[in-house]
């Protein structure tokens, strides 16, 4: 007796079949839309950048611009960013080793181990990363932690290797506290908290059946998370670590502050090197020829291509990995 009037309401409310089906094909056509505007987006913003360094892309030639080490705007006018290119990767690779070890335990005892209210704190320390700008990175990193590493670790292991191992000394490089492994320790500092919270989400979305069922097999915790949780979870923390590798690549001011920007091969850990986000950053205002204006872009496009090819291949290779227990 009581549902009549609820009824009768819902029918009242029932649009036209005129009504849903142009309201259908309305949301269709904004959402296509919506989606085709990222591909435009995308295919503009590459072929902006190929066009803005198609000038010094076509003097030094494709390949030659891309593995040539003499960068000279002042003189030769001869570009080329093989240095920035090597500098880039070895960073964000090696920030990506050092981060992923912190962000993954991080995940594992915040979703497993910690009480609720340790965990919330945490979490919550650890989305505070996420959103702090890169330049106050490069503060801490200019003022704090470059001179911690000089003091605590470049200049005992620079004497070790003078007294022991002189031939390690011209792989170490200048302990002067900014270069190559101050970079890396930065990039990684600002990269864990991307690993971190898709871990914990990808942790956290294990079904309670699956601990359950080994829990009550006999197995113990380490058990429980080393054959249930993170072979369920590892697609979700492999796209944290892919996620933290983009973030890595494009990182630009705080790796400029401490990395010493030096405009040569990396080839010492302690010494000066670059990045290709580092040198558009700061020569893209200090340039007055054409050709330099130029190289700057074309750095940025072959950057771009770096970006879509590591992405292409982290899409690629989540898509080998089982899932939940099925292939993705």
């Amino acid at each position: 007796m009581q549902q009549a009037p609820v009824q009768s309401s819902v029918i009242k409310r029932q649009p036209s079949a005129i009504y849903r089906v142009l309201g259908d094909r309305i949301f269709l056509a904004v959402v296509l839309a919506l989606a085709l505007s990222i591909v435009a987006l995308t295919l503009g913003l590459g072929y902006y950048l190929y066009l803005g360094g198609s000038q010094t892309i076509n003097k030094e030639g494709f390949f030659g611009f891309l593995t040539g080490t003499t960068w000279d705007p002042a003189l030769k006018l001869e570009f080329g960013i093989w240095p920035y290119v090597v500098g880039t990767l070895i960073t964000s690779i090696s920030a990506l080793v050092l981060s992923v070890p912190v962000a993954l335990a991080a995940a594992i005892f915040t979703a497993e181990y910690a009480p609720r209210w340790l965990a919330g704190f945490i979490n919550y320390l650890v989305d505070l990363m996420a959103a702090v700008p890169s330049v106050v990175y490069g503060i801490w990193g200019i003022f704090v932690l470059a001179p911690f590493l000089r003091e605590v670790f470049y200049l005992p292991v620079f004497m070790w290797a003078a007294e022991n191992a002189p031939w390690l000394s011209r792989y170490l490089g200048n302990p002067a506290g900014y270069g190559m492994f101050t970079g890396i320790v930065i990039l990684s500092s600002m990269v864990i908290p991307f690993t971190a919270a898709l871990s914990r989400d990808a942790i956290n979305l294990v079904p309670a059946a699956q601990r359950e069922g080994a829990y009550a097999l006999g197995a113990t915790r380490w058990e429980v998370m080393q054959m249930v949780i993170l072979p369920y979870a590892r697609g979700g923390i492999f796209a944290g670590a892919m996620l933290a590798l983009g973030r890595a690549l494009g990182e630009t001011m705080a790796v400029a502050m401490v990395i010493g920007n030096g405009n040569i091969l990396p080839y010492t850990l302690f010494g000066p090197a670059s990045t290709m986000p580092a040198v558009i950053a700061l020569e893209l205002k200090e340039a007055v020829e054409d050709l330099h204006y130029s190289a700057i872009i074309g750095v940025g496009f072959y950057l771009f291509l770096i970006a879509f090819i590591v992405n292409a291949a982290a899409s690629y290779l989540l898509n080998k990995l089982k899932v939940g227990g099925q292939r993705a």
